[in-house]
C-alpha cells in the first residue's frame, strides 16, 4: 500500500501547471508536411490583398489546363473573346499623319494587331492579367508581345501606392536569373545611348480587388466546378458504356460441381448471339443481370453543376448548349445581362488599346515631328448584338422627334439636341462635332 505522502506527491505532480500546459500543447501539435508548411505565410513583395505567389501560380496553371483540355472552359473564353472583339476594333485619330502612323503600326507584319487583340482577350480571361512587352527601334516603330502572366514573378511598386508600378521581374526559360523590365513612365521616357528606346512593360488587370496588384481570370471562381462537372460526366460516360453490357444467369439442378463446371464451360464457349432463339428444358432457368443507372436522377445533378458554372462566368445556360426554356422571350431576357458584361469587356479592351497607342505615338513623336503626341486617339468596338442596334435605332428615332420639338420651341439648344440623340443611339458625341456646334452657338449669340 502506498503511503499518504506518496499519494500526495503523485497528485501534486499530475496537477502541476507545467503538466497541464504540456497536455494542452500536445493535442495542438501537428506534423509539418508539404500541404501545411506554407499555411499562414505571406510573400514579402506582394500586397496583403493579393494571393500568395505559389497560390497564384497554381491557379493560373489550372486555368490554362482547363482552357486546353476542358471544352466547356474553352467555350467560355471563346464566347467572351468573340463578342468583345468579333466585330472588330478600329483606332481613330483626327490628326491625319498620326492616323497614318497608327495604321502602319496596326498592320505591321511583326504586330498584326487584328489577331493579337484576340490573344489579348484570351489572356485576360484565363489569367486576369495582361503584360505587354513594348520594344521600339531607331525609327520609332514599336512592336508588341504578350508575356505570359505566369512568367511574372514579382511586381515592384511605390511604397505608398500599389497601382504605381515601377518594374517587373520576368522568369526566363532555361535561365536561373530573372530579367527586370521597367514600367512605362512618360515623364522620364527618353532615348537611350544607342539611339533606341528601352523595352518596357504595360500591365492591365481585370477582376482586381482594391489595393491589389494582380487580377484574376474569369475561370478562377469556377475551376473546381469545371473539374467536378468533368468528373461527373466522365463517370456517366463510363457507366453508359456498360449499360448494354449484361450477363446471363443459368439456374439448374446439377448433380455435382463437375457437372456445373462442364455446363458453364459449354455455354462460355458458345454463348447465345443477340437476337437468337434459346430453347431449354424445365431443368434450366435463364435470367439477365444488367446495371441500373438511374439516368433521370443523375441528369439533375449535372444540370445543377452546370448552373453553378454558368452563374460563375455570367453566361445563360443556352449559351452553353443547355436550353432552359423553349420560348425566345425567356432566352432574350436571360442574355441581356450577358451582353452588358461583354460590352464592359469590350470597353476595357478599347481602353487598353488606347493606352498602348498613346505610348506608341509618344515614342514615335520623339523621332518624327510630324506625329502629334497630343492628338486624341480613340478605339471603337463593333456591335455586341444585332438586336441592340434595332432597339437603339428605335430609341434614337423616338427621342429625335421629342428633342426636335423642344428645339423648335427654343427650350433646348442644338448641342443638347445632339447630346440626347447620340446618347439614345448608344454612341459618344464626336469631339469635333461638339466643338463645331459650340462655335456656331457663340457666333449666333
Amino acid at each position: 500500500m502506498t503511503s499518504l505522502k506518496e499519494r500526495f506527491q503523485t497528485w501534486f505532480q499530475s496537477s502541476s501547471p507545467q503538466t497541464e500546459q504540456l497536455e494542452q500543447r500536445l493535442p495542438l501539435s501537428i506534423p509539418e508536411e508539404e500541404n501545411t508548411f506554407l499555411i499562414g505565410t505571406q510573400s514579402y513583395f506582394s500586397s496583403e490583398r493579393d494571393r500568395d505567389a505559389y497560390d497564384r501560380q497554381s491557379i493560373m496553371q489550372d486555368s490554362l489546363d482547363a482552357w486546353r483540355f476542358n471544352p466547356l472552359a474553352r467555350r467560355i473564353v471563346e464566347l467572351t473573346t468573340h463578342y468583345a472583339t468579333g466585330g472588330g476594333l478600329k483606332a481613330v485619330c483626327p490628326h491625319l499623319l498620326t492616323q497614318d502612323f497608327i495604321n502602319q503600326f496596326w498592320q505591321h507584319r511583326l504586330n498584326q494587331m487584328e489577331g493579337r487583340v484576340t490573344a489579348m482577350s484570351d489572356e485576360l480571361s484565363i489569367s486576369g492579367n495582361l503584360f505587354l512587352l513594348l520594344s521600339t527601334d531607331h525609327s520609332g516603330m514599336s512592336y508588341v508581345r504578350i508575356l505570359p502572366a505566369a512568367d511574372i514573378t514579382r511586381i515592384d511598386s511605390r511604397e505608398n501606392d500599389v497601382e504605381q508600378e515601377l518594374s517587373y521581374h520576368v522568369r526566363l526559360p532555361g535561365e536561373t536569373e530573372e530579367a527586370v523590365y521597367l514600367a512605362y513612365a512618360q515623364k522620364t521616357e527618353s532615348l537611350g545611348r544607342s539611339g533606341a528606346f528601352p523595352a518596357v512593360i504595360l500591365h492591365f488587370a481585370i477582376n482586381r480587388p482594391s489595393g491589389s496588384q494582380w487580377g484574376e481570370g474569369d475561370l478562377t471562381p469556377v475551376l473546381k466546378w469545371l473539374a467536378r462537372y468533368s468528373a461527373w460526366l466522365e463517370d456517366r460516360v463510363r457507366l453508359n458504356r456498360f449499360r448494354n453490357a449484361f450477363i446471363y444467369v443459368v439456374k439448374a439442378r446439377f448433380g455435382s460441381e463437375v457437372e456445373r463446371s462442364t455446363r458453364q464451360l459449354t455455354l462460355s464457349a458458345n454463348p447465345p448471339a443477340p437476337g437468337s432463339v434459346l430453347v431449354t428444358d424445365e431443368s434450366e432457368e435463364w435470367s439477365v443481370i444488367s446495371p441500373k443507372l438511374e439516368a433521370l436522377d443523375a441528369s439533375s445533378d449535372g444540370l445543377a453543376i452546370k448552373k453553378m458554372i454558368a452563374a460563375g462566368v455570367g453566361l445563360p445556360l443556352h449559351f452553353l448548349a443547355e436550353p432552359e426554356s423553349s420560348t425566345r422571350t425567356t432566352a432574350e431576357a436571360a442574355g441581356s445581362p450577358t451582353y452588358r458584361r461583354f460590352a464592359e469587356r469590350q470597353r476595357f479592351l478599347c481602353a487598353v488599346l488606347e493606352e498602348l497607342l498613346r505610348v506608341v505615338v509618344n515614342r514615335r513623336a520623339q523621332v518624327d515631328q510630324s506625329v502629334d503626341p497630343q492628338a486624341l486617339i480613340r478605339v471603337e468596338g463593333g456591335d455586341i448584338s444585332s438586336r441592340d442596334n434595332r432597339e437603339l435605332a428605335e430609341a434614337a428615332q423616338q427621342v429625335n422627334q421629342v428633342a426636335s420639338n423642344l428645339f423648335d420651341r427654343g427650350l433646348i439648344t442644338e448641342q443638347e439636341l445632339l447630346r440626347l440623340v447620340y446618347r439614345f443611339m448608344g454612341e459618344r458625341l464626336p469631339t469635333e462635332t461638339e466643338a463645331k456646334v459650340s462655335k456656331n452657338t457663340l457666333l449666333a449669340q
